[in-house]
């Protein structure tokens, strides 16, 4: 009887993953497009020897990159933005980055 307590309950959370991903306004589809351009723009900053991909957070919805966390000059900040614009699938690129001089 347990095992089919068990089952019932799985199968109810398989269900309703969807349609808790549907009630924040995104389809499926869109969730993995997004988590695609997030993992995309995140690689190619760690790649970036000029940025420190490690201090900046990266969010993704509907294809809007938001940017956000500390850089340590104008130029890592401007290049931040380059590459995730340059992200296939990325409809625009919000800036929430604060730029803060190493020390401080």
């Amino acid at each position: 009887m347990k095992l089919g307590c068990w089952k019932t309950t799985i199968l109810a959370v398989i269900l309703a993953a969807p349609l808790a991903t549907i009630g924040c306004g995104k389809t499926i589809g869109e969730t993995i497009d997004d988590t695609t351009i997030t993992t995309r723009v995140k690689t190619s900053m760690l790649n970036d020897p000029a940025v420190g991909g490690m201090k900046i957070d990266v969010d993704t919805y509907k294809g809007v990159v938001t940017l956000s966390g500390r850089v340590k000059n104008q130029a890592e900040h401007d290049q931040a933005l380059a590459l995730a614009r340059q992200v296939d699938g990325v409809t625009e690129v919000k800036d929430a980055l604060q730029v803060i001089p190493e020390g401080k």
